[in-house]
């Protein structure tokens, strides 16, 4: 188990607690009480700790190395889950996965950052920074939902697009424009669910939705806290002072009025239990289409358009 810098009072109790679980397998009738008590010790200091997180400790939360990414979710979301690759032009990007996911009796076709659980799955997923071909990719699979009349789910998770030359050799901003200009007026329900990291255009590519929702320990803007000290403060020494200029967690958004609520998250983080954050997503998946479905076409695409133009407004 992985603890973040901020978390040192729970590791000490987890040591203690590996401890006594180790010694209790040699004396089963021994250390019984104490394990209980060790364990409800460290689930209140953990409580204690995350009901009190600055802005910069969640912006680390969202970015914990064990934190569940797209397809880790959609193989729990999903009873059935087709992978779709390529974007019929250049090549298949993999910081960008989708494709047709079946949920009972409903279908929609997900589309998600995925950044990779280890050095080398980060690596080949370009650490979760998308190639203009990754959005590309993208907006071919929206387009064919809005042919069948499937819903769209989008994943965010991403440190931001791509930066390096060769993405912007290939029209990486006309990329990312094209899908927001697309996203807009697409012909069916998009809803859009921030698991992780969202900053700037390389989240905002695929995040043109409907409904707009946040787990508890994400943060979405327009640029990350440490880009943000570099330009102010030409060095990343003051990321912590620019996380809470930026206002950028769920709460912050939800209050500014550009999502449309917050997934609450296990105690710990959607890392201690996949299954319960997969749930959580499922159920608002299901209870939005069901409501986005009643309405006809020209009534969704007004609503996206009004909810949008609103934003920024007094």
């Amino acid at each position: 188990m992985v603890f973040l810098d901020f978390e040192k009072p729970i590791a000490e109790l987890y040591q203690q607690l590996e401890k006594l679980t180790v010694a209790q397998k040699k004396h089963p009738d021994l250390h019984v009480d104490a394990i209980k008590i060790l364990q409800e010790k460290m689930d209140a200091k953990r409580k204690e700790i995350y009901d009190n997180l600055t802005r910069w400790q969640k912006v680390q939360v969202a970015r914990h190395p064990e934190r569940p990414y797209t397809l880790q979710y959609l193989r729990v979301i999903c009873d059935e889950f087709i992978e779709l690759h390529g974007d019929r032009n250049y090549k298949d990007d993999k910081a960008i996965v989708g494709g047709l996911c079946k949920m009972g009796d409903m279908s929609f076709m997900a589309v998600g950052h995925q950044k990779g659980t280890n050095t080398k799955m980060r690596q080949y997923r370009n650490f979760g920074m998308p190639n203009p071909e990754g959005y590309r990719k993208a907006l071919r699979l929206m387009k064919l939902a809005e042919k069948f009349a499937i819903p769209v789910v989008t994943f965010i998770d991403t440190p931001g697009a791509y930066p390096g030359i060769e993405a912007e050799e290939r029209g990486q901003a006309e990329a990312i424009a094209r899908n927001l200009f697309e996203m807009a007026r697409l012909k069916t329900p998009i809803i859009t669910f921030v698991i992780g990291e969202g900053a700037s255009g390389g989240a905002l590519g695929i995040g043109v939705s409907d409904k707009t929702f946040m787990l508890e320990h994400t943060w979405y803007s327009v640029i990350s806290p440490e880009s943000c000290s570099s330009i102010l403060w030409r060095n990343w020494e003051n990321k912590e002072k620019a996380a809470e200029a930026l206002k950028l967690t769920a709460q912050d958004n939800l209050s500014f009025g550009l999502i449309d609520g917050i997934l609450q998250e296990p105690v710990g983080g959607a890392h201690t239990d996949l299954n319960k954050m997969a749930h959580s997503i499922k159920h608002k998946i299901m209870d939005e289409l069901e409501l986005l479905g009643k309405l006809s076409v020209e009534q969704l695409l007004h609503k996206r358009i009004q909810k949008y133009e609103s934003m920024g407004t007094l």
